[in-house]
C-alpha cells in the first residue's frame, strides 16, 4: 500500500530503484531506456559521478543559505557560466526551483519592468494557443491548452492568446512560410491594439514547441517577425526554454537559430539535468536597470531560490555541456534520432508527421493519413503508446490534444545528450513495436 497520493492513484507507477547512464531500473531489476529523459530533464542521464561529487561537496560546505542574508559561490559561478553562453545583453538571471515558476518570475519582472518606467497600465500578457508554460495558476493561464485548463478555467486570471506557429494544421493552403509568419505577426499586432499599446506587458512563446504538440518549430522567419512587433509597442519579448533549452535542439539556447534575443529567457529542466531541482530567468540589461534604477529591488522570491547545492549540481551539469560540446552532439544525434524515425515511420499509415531539431524529436500520429485525420480522442493512442512503450522497456513522453488541446495525438522522444547510436537505434525499433501494439488494441475504438 502506498501513502502517496500519485498522478493517476488508480495505476500507481513502478518504483524506479537506480539510475545507470541513460537507464532506469525499477524495483524487480528491469532497465528502461529513458527515451524522453522523463521530460527532456536528465539531459547527462543518471548517476553521472561529476555532478554527483559536485553535490557532495557543495553539501560538505554549505547546504542552504536563504537569499534574503547571503548569496553563495556556486549560485555566482552558475550565473556567470550562464551569461557566458549567452548574448552579451543577456547577461542577469535570476534563479528559481521550477520551470512554472520561471515563467510566473518573468511575468512579474516584466510587470515591474513597466511600473519602473512610469506605465503603470501595461498589465495584459499575450500567449499563443496550444502553448504550455507550467501548472501553477498564473504560468496555466497565460498557457494555451484546452484540455490542461478547462478544470482549473475559474481559476485563472485573465490571459489572451493568438494562433500558435504550427504550419502543420494552421497554414492555409498555398500560404509560403514567409506569408504565414507574417499573417501570425499582424494577429499578434491586432491583439494589442485591440487591447491597448498601453495595457500590454508581455508576450510569451516556446521557442520550440514541447509538451502539448510535440517538437514543433516555428516556420523560419516568424520571430523576426514576432519581436518586431513587440519592439513597435514597447511589448516584452519572453521565450520559454524550459523544455527546449541548453543544447536539446542542438544550440546552447533555441533562439539562437531564429535570429533574435528575448527580453526575459526562462529556463530549467536541462538546467540541472534532474540531479536538483532547478530554474533560472534571465533578463536583459534594461530590465535589471530599470528595476534597480527605480525602487531598487524586484519584488519577488521564494524560499529555496538560489539553492547551494541545486546551484552546484547545475554548475556542474553546465560545465560538462560546454567542456565536451553536448550542444553540438545533440545536433548531430538528433539528425541520427530523425533519420532513423523516418526509416521506421516515413511509410507507416498512422503517422502523419516527424519532426524536431536536436534531440528533440516528435512523431504525430493520425488514424488516416488522406485525408489527414485525429484518432478520436476516447481512443487515447498516447495513454496506450507509452503503456505499451514502457512494457518493452522504454520511457518516452507522449501526449493527446496535439491539434487543438482535445483532438490529436503525439510522441516525444527527447534522450540524455550522452545516449549512443545503438542506443536510438533500438528505441526507433521499440517505438514501432509499441505503436504497432497501441493501434492493434485500440481497433474497435476509432
Amino acid at each position: 500500500m502506498t501513502h502517496i497520493f500519485h498522478r493517476n492513484p488508480l495505476t500507481p507507477p513502478k518504483i524506479a530503484m537506480q539510475g545507470q547512464s541513460n537507464f532506469l531500473i525499477d524495483a524487480s531489476g528491469r532497465r528502461y531506456y529513458d527515451g524522453s529523459g522523463g521530460a527532456a530533464v536528465s539531459c547527462l542521464g543518471h548517476g553521472h559521478p561529476e555532478v554527483i561529487d559536485a553535490m557532495i561537496g557543495q553539501l560538505r560546505k554549505l547546504e542552504y543559505a536563504h537569499t534574503s542574508f547571503f548569496s553563495s559561490e556556486p549560485a555566482e559561478h552558475l550565473a556567470e557560466t550562464l551569461a557566458r553562453q549567452s548574448p552579451p545583453g543577456l547577461r542577469h538571471v535570476y534563479f528559481l526551483s521550477s520551470g512554472s515558476e520561471a515563467v510566473e518570475t518573468a511575468l512579474k519582472m516584466a510587470r515591474q519592468y513597466h511600473v519602473e518606467r512610469g506605465e503603470r497600465t501595461r498589465h495584459h500578457t499575450i500567449g499563443r494557443m496550444q502553448s504550455y508554460h507550467g501548472n501553477t495558476l498564473g504560468a496555466l493561464a497565460i498557457g494555451g491548452h484546452q484540455g490542461r485548463r478547462a478544470l482549473y478555467q475559474p481559476l485563472l486570471v485573465e490571459s489572451h492568446h493568438v494562433s500558435p506557429c504550427f504550419a502543420r494544421h494552421y497554414r492555409l493552403e498555398g500560404e509560403t512560410d514567409d506569408a504565414y509568419g507574417t499573417r501570425l505577426a499582424q494577429e499578434l499586432e491586432h491583439a494589442i491594439l485591440a487591447l491597448g499599446p498601453e495595457t500590454v506587458s508581455a508576450f510569451i512563446a516556446e521557442t520550440v514547441v514541447g509538451a502539448t504538440a510535440g517538437a514543433v518549430c516555428a516556420v523560419p522567419g516568424y520571430f523576426e517577425k514576432i519581436r518586431g512587433v513587440c519592439d513597435r509597442y514597447g511589448v516584452l519579448l519572453i521565450l520559454d526554454e524550459v523544455m527546449c533549452g541548453l543544447g536539446r535542439t542542438g544550440s546552447y539556447h533555441a533562439f539562437a537559430r531564429e535570429g533574435v534575443e528575448p527580453d526575459l529567457l526562462c529556463l530549467a529542466k536541462g538546467l540541472g539535468g534532474g540531479y536538483q531541482p532547478i530554474a533560472a530567468v534571465m533578463a536583459q540589461e534594461k530590465v535589471v536597470d530599470a528595476i534597480v534604477s527605480g525602487s531598487g529591488a524586484f519584488q519577488h522570491g521564494h524560499t529555496y531560490i538560489g539553492h547551494p547545492v541545486a546551484c552546484a549540481a547545475a554548475l556542474a551539469v553546465q560545465n560538462i555541456i560546454e567542456r565536451d560540446g553536448l550542444a553540438s552532439r545533440s545536433a548531430q544525434l538528433g539528425e541520427y534520432l530523425n533519420r532513423l524515425l523516418n526509416e521506421r515511420f516515413g511509410d507507416h499509415p498512422h503517422v502523419g508527421d516527424i519532426r524536431g531539431r536536436g534531440l528533440f524529436q516528435a512523431i504525430e500520429l493520425v488514424a488516416q493519413r488522406e485525408p489527414d485525420t485525429p484518432f478520436d480522442p476516447g481512443v487515447r493512442l498516447h495513454a496506450r503508446i507509452k503503456q505499451e512503450a514502457l512494457a518493452r522497456g522504454l520511457a518516452c513522453y507522449p501526449g493527446g490534444g496535439t491539434i487543438d488541446g482535445v483532438r490529436g495525438d503525439h510522441v516525444l522522444l527527447a534522450p540524455p545528450f550522452l545516449t549512443t547510436q545503438a542506443e536510438l537505434e533500438a528505441a526507433a525499433d521499440t517505438l514501432a513495436a509499441a505503436v504497432d501494439a497501441a493501434i492493434e488494441s485500440a481497433g474497435g475504438l476509432q
